[in-house]
């Protein structure tokens, strides 16, 4: 009798070749993540409310498990990838809304803290940076932090608000706030 050749399974794939992404993408990094399972059908709002099939999510419990499994690819697409699923989903502008501030200290040694919707804690620092883009419609600021991996939050206007009572114009006349030793733009007074 001849010995049988191991069944091959489609968990295992074949020695010899790199393992394929839902790209076609080859290669370790196509081996992150799972197979692509399309969209979600799921949307985070402009004002940070995340929604399936067109309903709002009212489990904040829910929210925050989603949110840690969020990222965002090189093409700027958001994505729900768990070990076992990767979808697509829809962010109309961030995926996170700063809720509040925290700041501690003052001037160069300042630290300033943001809390998001979904509890995460952000400090303003070089990891963190603050950007102000500004809408085109109204003229007025758009401010974010970086969160983590390319994902940002809005600052709220009130959090905005606060941020700007603890500004100060810098010696080349730039006007913004100190964290963490560095100092970030808010924009100019003018």
């Amino acid at each position: 009798m001849e010995p049988s050749e191991p069944n091959k399974t489609a968990i295992e794939p074949d020695p010899g070749e790199a393992p394929k992404g839902p790209s076609g993408v080859q290669g370790p990094a196509a081996a992150k993540f799972p197979d692509l399972c399309g969209d979600f059908n799921m949307r985070i709002d402009r004002n940070g409310t995340w929604h399936y099939r067109g309903s709002p999510i009212g489990r904040a419990a829910l929210v925050k498990l989603f949110a840690t499994v969020l990222r965002r690819d090189e093409e700027g697409a958001f994505w729900l990838t768990t070990p076992v699923e990767n979808g697509r989903i829809e962010v109309e502008d961030a995926p996170f809304i700063a809720v509040e501030v925290i700041a501690e200290g003052a001037g160069a040694s300042q630290v300033i803290r943001f809390r998001t919707n979904v509890d995460d804690i952000v400090t303003l620092d070089a990891s963190h940076p603050l950007r102000v883009e500004e809408d085109a419609a109204s003229g007025e600021p758009r401010p974010y932090i970086h969160v983590r991996k390319g994902l940002e939050a809005r600052i709220a206007r009130p959090v905005f608000y606060h941020l700007v009572e603890r500004g100060e114009s810098s010696a080349d006349g730039a006007f913004g706030v100190w964290s963490s030793g560095r100092f970030f733009a808010l924009g100019s007074l003018t």
